[in-house]
């Protein structure tokens, strides 16, 4: 069973959660995308706290002694697949970068060239 003190401490982090998530997509600091992940986690734990029934039987049922530890174990995987969907995202960003990067080397390497064979032309007439 899930002590007040943790389901006080639930609705408070959730709560606070939601409330600064809002606050940064109403500032556009954070992409929806990105908060929808967060909403969503602090939404869990708040009908984790306000419903422990859902809790206790989740953690009985994957055989998991505690509540406590349940929530912590639930948390800790989102937030490992968070981790995992990011480094996803940061590979392909270093991707395109390097490949904006090699783009603009050739580009500016073309126009050095142009401005040389320009130049060329211009002497010779």
């Amino acid at each position: 069973m899930m002590t007040t003190m943790l389901r006080v401490l639930l609705i408070v982090v959730s709560i606070f959660t939601m409330v600064m998530m809002v606050k940064k997509i109403r500032q556009a600091k954070v992409q929806i995308e990105d908060s929808i992940f967060w909403l969503l986690l602090s939404f869990l734990l708040v009908i984790f706290s306000l419903f422990p029934g859902t809790a206790d039987r989740l953690a009985a049922l994957l055989g998991i002694y505690s509540t406590a530890n349940f929530l912590f174990l639930f948390t800790i995987f989102l937030l490992l697949v968070k981790l995992f969907t990011m480094s996803l995202r940061i590979s392909q960003l270093e991707a395109k970068l390097k490949e904006l990067t090699q783009k603009l080397a050739l580009d500016e390497l073309e126009r050095q060239e142009n401005r040389q064979k320009d130049g060329k032309d211009r002497k010779e007439i």
